[in-house]
């Protein structure tokens, strides 16, 4: 399929998709006739008929949709549009990755030469069982465009989630709605206080009281209760009283309900129109008042949560030179650096809801805490930096000769492609040391089902960061050592200093240094 002088993509089963297009056509048939003929709306054959064409219209589209490429370009066909884009036109094709529930489903994206992204309606892949098809599709639509254009990559860009090309809307949309959710909750944490604090000092009525001021004061009634509701969800339980005064019912709490019994004589503490106290001769209930420090606490939970997506947009513009296909920094660095302001800020938070207003045992826990954060968020962003190969001294220097005289050595790291010396991907680690250089699939002791790596045959061709088309085992901050295997390409990933010992490993075995340009850090 790589030498086709055309490529043509059409949706799986076609056949069934008509089909059932024909039988959505019958649903709107069926839908019009009880609409107009029978009962309106409401009929039956409305109610049947039209999922049934709405399904239809859905699989007529897919049905109907079409991509072809040859020597002009691309064009797209839709049931709604069609679409020609030359191949000078392209820059780039690439794969996007989308991972839904126990799948990953991959499309083809369309690069343009203005910086603007298509994404095909075809191919796709939903499994692993369509997926040869879909990578002899995506080649064979490359391969036209190395003959009539001019791509930008030697390589398929693999776009997931984890790369630099990948927008930041949705962190960008869930920070702002943390941060107006924090802002919303801090307006209401004076409201929450103010009305907290009078309920505490409001006093019992007076026959002297006016109507106007009796929201105000506390007002007792007297009732007897007819049934309790004890409720076994998360609905609240329910106080029925004996015809129906001074109310029908109350809702409380499900441990306030168990209190009491029918037939039980109750005092009700009235405040603002609301029951705020039943008490029984063995029992009480009281409402919980919602203080400015739960509010606050509601707040800054708030206000951390939006430090994640945050991180996430900030490690997309610190990674903004990088091509759109390399894995960017996990943001867990920061991840943790807020949880550990977690641990201070939300106890500060609910005993000083308004603020340390010049308390010194206040301040002195408020200053003590921002300087722990600094540190954290300094260790998260060295953490977090980009390192390009080369960016490392861990192991370098080191003669492999003195390595093996400290005893074996298990790193972890990983071939990405299945060999005779790691079948079927078993490989976690790789032992140096004492003996030859060997894959394991535990990290040690012992070489317990290793596999000798035939270093004589291996060539390193160069250190690059990690792509999105190199998988999500392999961690953000590893680099690969692109080798030749006797003229196969092979993949090894491992972290940096850990892939520095190894391609030194490598040297020794071969009496050749790997060409490893070092660059710099971002």
């Amino acid at each position: 399929m790589a030498d086709a002088r055309e490529v043509s993509a059409h949706p799986l089963r076609r056949r069934a998709l008509w089909c059932s297009a024909a039988l959505g056509a019958a649903g709107a048939g069926l839908t019009w006739v009880g609409a107009v003929y029978g009962g309106g709306l409401l009929d039956v054959r409305v109610a049947v008929g039209l999922p049934l064409a709405l399904l239809g219209l859905v699989l007529l589209y897919a049905a109907t949709t079409r991509v072809s490429a040859d020597a002009y370009g691309l064009r797209t066909r839709t049931l709604l549009r069609r679409r020609n884009m030359p191949w000078s036109d392209i820059a780039d094709l690439r794969t996007y990755i989308r991972y839904g529930r126990n799948q990953e489903v991959h499309r083809v994206g369309v690069l343009l030469r203005d910086g603007r992204t298509r994404r095909l309606p075809l191919p796709v892949s939903a499994s692993s069982g369509d997926r040869p098809a879909f990578e002899a599709e995506l080649d064979a639509l490359r391969t036209l465009h190395r003959r009539h254009g001019a791509p930008e990559s030697a390589h398929v860009p693999v776009l997931s989630y984890r790369v630099a090309g990948r927008g930041t809307a949705v962190p960008a949309v869930l920070c702002v709605l943390l941060l107006a959710g924090a802002g919303l909750a801090m307006w209401f944490v004076p409201v929450a206080g103010a009305e907290k604090e009078a309920w505490t000092s409001a006093a019992p009525c007076t026959a002297g009281t006016p109507v106007a001021e009796r929201e105000e004061c506390l007002s007792t009634r007297h009732a007897r209760i007819a049934r309790v509701e004890i409720s076994t969800g998360r609905q609240s339980s329910r106080l029925y009283f004996a015809d129906g005064r001074p109310l029908e019912r109350l809702g409380v709490s499900r441990e306030g309900a168990r209190g009491f019994h029918a037939g039980d004589d109750v005092q009700l503490t009235v405040w603002r129109n609301q029951v705020r106290v039943v008490a029984a001769e063995h029992h009480v209930w009281r409402r919980h008042f919602t203080g400015a420090g739960e509010v606050a606490v509601i707040a800054a939970v708030c206000a951390l949560g939006a430090g994640y997506p945050g991180a996430r947009m900030l490690l997309h513009r610190r990674g903004r030179r990088l091509p759109d296909d390399e894995v960017l920094p996990s943001a867990l660095p920061f991840a943790a650096a807020l949880v550990g302001t977690a641990v201070w800020l939300l106890p500060f938070c609910y005993v000083h809801p308004m603020g340390p207003a010049g308390s010194p045992g206040a301040l002195v826990w408020a200053a003590s805490g921002a300087v722990a954060t600094l540190a954290m968020l300094a260790r998260a962003w060295r953490a977090t930096r980009i390192r390009t190969p080369g960016d490392t001294t861990a192991g370098a220097g080191v003669p492999a000769r003195e390595r093996r005289e400290e005893g074996d050595r298990f790193l972890a790291a990983r071939f990405l492609e299945h060999t005779d010396y790691n079948p079927n991907g078993f490989g976690t680690h790789l032992v140096l040391g004492d003996g030859p250089l060997a894959v394991t699939p535990h990290p040690g002791p012992g070489r317990f089902a290793a596999r000798r790596v035939p270093v004589e045959r291996l060539t390193v061709t160069g250190v690059r960061r990690v792509r999105g088309g190199d998988g999500d085992t392999v961690g953000r901050s590893w680099h690969i050592a692109e080798l030749d295997d006797a003229g196969a390409p092979v993949r090894l990933a491992a972290a940096p200093a850990d892939l520095t010992r190894i391609l030194q490993e490598l040297e020794a075995g071969r009496g050749t240094a790997p060409a490893v340009e070092p660059g710099p850090s971002v």
